[in-house]
């Protein structure tokens, strides 16, 4: 005869609760003043359950933070940038209009605590690694990169930082909105780097196909890495 009860909750469901409750308190509170209780009860969960899928309130919060950069990279990717400047101009538009991901970028100690050294660890928030290599090999091959080009990771990360900090860096400069930011740095990314010549039609449909390429290896990585921090309880992955 089958017990009756509460039906069985499912687990990813279940962390995704308790990373949205994660994020209110964090946005509220910062980091530091967020206790397991805390998240606990505005969960509506036992504190057990949250060390059923995270071992520690770091791994709870570094999950958050992985959560984040899932929703960045797909709702990038729903903007169908075409190009490396509107692949990077849309990052930073769409990480500024975050909160959680722009203190990531500008490293904002007071919301995100110890977790403010994290920016140093990273280019631009977006994780890039092989893939990245590939797609710039592709754009030189279409002709929007130069080939002379050198040290890009580098390069776009100086770009990228540059103007998120400009505001700090330049008082005239505090008023410019996340949209401007973001169109400085698409039009410095391919001043940078790009080759200044308009590409044919078919060159220019295949950048943008590298382009959306890029995007979805980024995103299947993000959510890779998501899903292995959710915890295991209950078969959860």
């Amino acid at each position: 005869m089958a017990k009756v009860g509460r039906p069985p909750q499912d687990p990813v469901q279940r962390a995704h609760r308790i990373l949205d409750a994660t994020a209110e308190l964090v946005l509220r509170w910062g980091y530091d003043k967020t206790t397991i209780d805390d998240v606990a009860k505005a969960a509506g969960v036992a504190k057990g359950t949250i060390y059923l899928h995270w071992k520690t309130r770091d791994d709870l919060f570094a999950a958050l933070l992985r959560r984040e950069r899932v929703h960045v990279a797909e709702e990038l990717r729903a903007s169908g940038p075409a190009t490396m400047g509107e692949l990077f101009g849309g990052f930073v538009g769409t990480a500024l209009r975050r909160p959680l991901m722009r203190a990531v970028l500008v490293g904002d100690p007071e919301l995100l605590g110890k977790f403010a050294r994290m920016k140093r660890h990273s280019t631009t928030g977006l994780e890039l690694g092989p893939a990245f290599d590939t797609y710039i090999g592709r754009l030189i091959e279409y002709g929007a990169v130069r080939e002379d080009a050198r040290e890009h990771t580098i390069a776009i990360a100086a770009i990228v930082y540059g103007f998120v900090f400009l505001p700090d860096l330049l008082p005239q400069a505090a008023g410019l909105p996340g949209e401007r930011i973001a169109e400085l740095v698409a039009d410095t990314v391919e001043r940078a780097l790009g080759s200044g010549r308009e590409l044919p039609d078919d060159d220019a449909r295949a950048v943008a196909q590298a382009t959306m390429d890029l995007l979805d290896a980024m995103a299947e990585s993000a959510r890779g890495k998501l899903a292995a921090s959710l915890g295991s309880a209950e078969g959860a992955s």
